[in-house]
């Protein structure tokens, strides 16, 4: 299968210069949109309650195929016609772009310092809880803030790196695939009563997708740290080497451990989603006592990060 190095740079550049604009968004939606509309009315019409445990489970299955096949057949369709116009990958490339999320990322985070600047502790909890699930009346300003930098050491893994792997391995049909992986475990991969069966073939297989994506993170975290003042790349991969495999997760460990060690911070821990309590392991070795300034310290590498991964792939299209 060949590589898409070129696809991949002009995606990303798009995404990161425009985003997805409002006025479309408004007009049309957003394509994950379409992708999680799928998803409710094959978890509606397939997931009943009455069914027992192993027929829900296999269902969870054929609604995971079912989207699978809807999705990836639309996308190759659409890339195909893309290749038949003069610059059509140019057109695939600006098509991929929707499926990144850069900017979004960048404003989401970066509203929690402004938050606090404006509102003290409660603006700070409103800004963090559009972007983490954890009930933020439980958070001091530490936590809000270790809560965002998490957040986005996490969502650069499988909100960016790893849609960016799979459109350099399969254009956009495998950047398609995998943000319907990664929609459908979203929404229906959690262990709740109505979605631990039926939702587990969309858990265990986003695990597996989003496997080199998190280990590319933490790489791309590392090497960015190199080029930050204030910022330890050695911690970082010592971090990584550690602590990564301790998370509960597969994968949310080697960026949020990276992030943690180039930033000279303790993240993870425990935490409160609704009333419940989740007693996590603590990532790095710095300080818990994180602050809004370090937020900003944790976008700054993360802009490095986007930088190194826009010039690997250009690297590759040049030289591979």
């Amino acid at each position: 299968m060949p590589l898409h190095p070129f696809l991949l740079a002009a995606a990303l550049v798009i995404e990161a210069v425009a985003g997805y604009p409002d006025a479309l968004y408004a007009r049309i939606r957003h394509p994950v949109v379409w992708i999680g509309g799928l998803i409710a009315q094959l978890d509606h019409a397939l997931n009943r309650e009455t069914d027992g445990f192993g027929l829900r489970k296999a269902l969870g299955v054929l609604a995971l195929l079912v989207l699978l096949l809807t999705v990836g057949g639309v996308a190759v369709a659409v890339a195909w016609l893309c290749r038949l116009l003069p610059f059509g990958w140019l057109l695939e490339a600006a098509l991929a772009s929707t499926l990144l999320a850069q900017r979004s990322l960048h404003e989401h985070v970066a509203a929690v310092p402004k938050g606090f600047a404006k509102g003290g502790l409660e603006g700070g909890r409103e800004a963090v809880s559009r972007v983490v699930g954890r009930n933020p009346a439980s958070l001091d300003e530490p936590a809000v803030c270790r809560a965002a930098i998490e957040s986005l050491a996490e969502n650069f893994s499988d909100g960016i790196v790893a849609p960016a792997v799979w459109l350099l391995l399969g254009g956009l049909p495998g950047i398609a695939l995998y943000k319907a992986i990664n929609t459908a475990d979203s929404m229906i991969g959690h262990r709740t009563p109505r979605h631990e069966a039926f939702g587990w073939a969309a858990a265990r297989l986003d695990d597996l997708v989003n496997l080199p994506g998190s280990r590319l993170t933490a790489l791309l975290l590392t090497v960015a740290a190199r080029f930050m003042d204030g910022a330890d790349s050695r911690e970082a991969w010592r971090s990584v080497r550690r602590d990564a495999h301790r998370h509960r997760s597969p994968n949310a460990g080697w960026p949020e451990a990276a992030m943690a060690g180039a930033l000279d911070l303790r993240l993870g821990g425990p935490r409160v989603y609704g009333a419940t309590r989740v007693e996590d392991v603590w990532l790095g070795s710095g300080r818990t006592a994180a602050t809004p300034a370090d937020i900003g310290r944790g976008l700054a590498l993360y802009r490095r990060a986007c930088v190194v991964l826009v010039a690997g792939a250009l690297v590759l299209a040049v030289f591979g």
